[in-house]
């Protein structure tokens, strides 16, 4: 059960928390064995139990809101605030109720004696395996602090690149989403009245002509019901993709498309030498590192590339000759930086300045991405309006030769 309780601390601090106990003596006589007195403790209601039943469905912690976790906690501990009291106050500041109650846990595993990534590990949908793992390495070490810090850093810097790279990509999906919408509607409300006009003439149609007289024909009788199959079509395709079913097939086309293919290249680049090189300095050993890898890049390429890494670091081969073999899918740069750091013995540094080579190329390109994009956009679209015309005014010249 849920209590929230108010308590005065042995230096006669004001503390109230929320916190998750058998019943309300269990909780008084924890705070007692913790030099705490008791001055009210109230059990939460049935209409938050009725509130967390719904937010388990509605569950969401933005990047946004974990960077501002990890900073402001890196902070507070570093001021000399206990853990618990920093997370108490970061429980006042949000205003995320289900973000709100994983904090509730994750203090209530500390009251308890546990660690913070122990508390972690039962919100595997808000804490990555890479998140919870450097914090561990951070209690290991003693530098929570620190650790907290670089997450913070790191989600920050990966926030960012993917939020230009979608970016980049709203123009393109706008532009195609009001085609889509306004060629509906063009076959909805205009090609049936040209039809009428060809019917009446008795005109021969080209087939292209039928085509677009018969989509037309469907679209204006069954209007909503083409809106509703274009949403169950596309809700399918999202949701076959992120299924993973088709991931091979896509993986694959995305490494082979120009242009695009060189971005993924380099985004799975930065991406895997930016989670190498912050496992590493966190301490965490090389194999661990390695596994927690395979699960941040997306590409199931990457991660067979990875999970051979993997295979190769326990038989005691190189590190830099896993990736010297696989140059398709990581650049030679890559694999020369890596080598060079495991002479040196300053691998996770080479990890950090491979990272930000081509973090900075990916920004590069984003931005002259729309330039790219946008000519192709017009070839696409010229290609669907010259079709459509073609098709519709083919057969009034038929006409005017007949008439001639």
């Amino acid at each position: 059960m849920l209590f929230s309780y108010k308590a005065k601390s042995k230096t006669g601090e004001i503390i109230e928390e929320t916190v998750e106990a058998s019943d309300r003596f269990a909780l008084a006589r924890d705070l007692r064995l913790r030099g705490h007195t008791p001055i009210s403790i109230n059990e939460k209601g049935d209409n938050w139990r009725v509130l967390s039943f719904f937010l388990g469905f509605l569950s969401n912690v933005s990047v946004a809101e974990l960077i501002v976790f990890t900073k402001n906690l890196s902070g507070m501990i570093r001021a000399g605030l206990s853990l618990s009291r920093a997370l108490s106050v970061l429980m006042k500041q949000t205003r995320n109720p289900f973000f709100n109650k994983v904090l509730i846990s994750l203090a209530s595993e500390i009251n308890k004696g546990s660690t913070l990534s122990s508390g972690m590990t039962k919100f595997p949908r808000v804490f990555s395996p890479l998140f919870i793992s450097m914090v561990r390495s951070g209690e290991e070490s003693g530098n929570l602090a620190n650790v907290l810090s670089d997450i913070g850093a790191n989600l920050e810097k990966s926030h960012s690149l993917s939020k230009k790279i979608h970016g980049a990509l709203i123009y393109p999906g706008v532009i195609l989403s009001a085609m889509l919408v306004i060629g509906i509607l063009m076959f909805a409300f205009v090609v049936p009245t040209l039809a009428n006009t060809f019917k009446e003439l008795g005109v021969v149609l080209p087939r292209s002509t039928r085509v677009l007289i018969f989509m037309g024909n469907f679209f204006s009788n069954h209007l909503i019901l083409t809106f509703l199959i274009l949403l169950v079509f596309f809700g399918a395709l999202f949701a076959l993709l992120r299924s993973g079913i088709v991931s091979k097939y896509t993986n694959y086309i995305a490494i082979k498309l120009p242009m695009i293919g060189i971005m993924v290249q380099e985004l799975n680049t930065a991406r895997t030498a930016r989670t190498l090189s912050s496992l590493l300095l966190a301490g965490v050993s090389i194999i661990r590192a390695v596994e927690i890898t395979k699960d941040v890049v997306q590409n199931i390429y990457y991660k067979k590339v990875l999970e051979d890494a993997k295979i190769a670091i326990e038989k005691g081969t190189s590190f830099s000759e896993v990736f010297r073999q696989n140059p398709k899918l990581y650049p030679i740069m890559m694999s020369e930086m890596v080598q060079v750091g495991e002479e040196t013995g300053k691998l996770s540094d080479m990890f950090l300045n491979i990272a930000l080579f081509y973090e900075e190329e990916i920004e590069n390109k984003t931005k002259n991405l729309s330039v790219i994009i946008e000519p192709l956009l017009m070839v696409v679209i010229g290609a669907g309006v010259g079709f459509f015309a073609i098709s519709m005014i083919s057969p009034l010249y038929s006409i005017l030769g007949n008439i001639g």
